[in-house]
């Protein structure tokens, strides 16, 4: 219970600071950085949360679901919009792995 505890805390807070900024920056996003920097700082000790994340992961597929229903249900929709979902999709991939590439290259530096 002690890393469900410390997971939601930290969605409850970057919820509220989402708020704060006027929500340019999404409350679960906020809250994942919070707890990687609470993490790294040695605030939250990793054995805490691993349990309870290695139990959120497990079922992981679960959460797919709902989006896949809505996938079904906006079809037409994305049929006349796939080419702007298609050059987002790849922009935004390509991007992700430009900047996941930058990051762990400094963390490896850091290391050293």
């Amino acid at each position: 219970l002690q890393g469900f505890f410390f997971i939601l805390l930290f969605l409850v807070l970057g919820n509220i600071a989402s708020t704060l900024i006027d929500g340019w920056l999404p409350g679960n996003v906020l809250g994942m950085l919070m707890l990687f920097g609470s993490l790294m700082a040695g605030w939250v000790k990793p054995h805490w949360v691993k349990p309870a994340a290695d139990g959120i992961i497990k079922y992981m597929a679960l959460y797919f679901v709902p989006i896949g229903v809505g996938l079904m249900t906006s079809w037409m929709l994305i049929g006349q919009n796939w080419v702007a979902i298609l050059v987002s999709s790849v922009v935004s991939t390509v991007l992700v792995l430009v900047v996941t590439a930058y990051i762990q290259q400094t963390m490896e530096r850091w290391k050293q």
